[in-house]
């Protein structure tokens, strides 16, 4: 098992040169989930799952990851806006250490601030229905999440 990289760093390192990405933002109720290409340049909104219990969370995540040949997650690590850490921080870093078991994945963390808000804004603008943005909202917000970790990891 591997431990969860703090450190964009760290987790760049670890990964493979070419697979692609998985990025999820991780609520209450849901998890959204966006995958990237292969050569890791464009992140996808894929789905969202309806949260039950972890390890049902887990098979359905590892199976997603599976099936597309994913070589690393990225979980959105929901920080204050003063950039402290509250209790949602610690409840997905939780949930990244019991994944970690899971898989010899590299798992990392990015800021997802105002992810949700961007999507929220982008399906808007798109003239989005609210019933429409409700059910995709969770996973558009991953694909934020996952193309700002991909635009970093492509300038280290």
């Amino acid at each position: 098992m591997t431990a969860p990289f703090a450190r964009i760093e760290d987790f760049a390192a670890a990964l493979p040169p070419v697979g692609a990405l998985f990025g999820l933002d991780l609520g209450d109720k849901t998890i959204g989930v966006a995958v990237s290409d292969p050569f890791r340049r464009i992140a996808s909104p894929l789905l969202t799952i309806r949260r039950v219990k972890f390890t049902q969370d887990a098979a359905a995540l590892m199976a997603l990851v599976a099936e597309r040949a994913g070589a690393g997650i990225v979980l959105g690590l929901p920080l204050n806006m003063d950039g402290s850490a509250g209790p949602r921080v610690q409840s997905t870093q939780a949930f990244a250490r019991n994944l970690a078991r899971l898989t010899p994945l590299p798992i990392g963390f990015w800021d997802e601030r105002l992810s949700t808000v961007a999507a929220e804004r982008a399906l808007l603008e798109a003239d989005t229905s609210r019933r429409r943005r409700a059910q995709v909202v969770d996973h558009v917000a991953a694909g934020y999440i996952l193309q700002g970790c991909l635009d970093r990891l492509a300038h280290l």
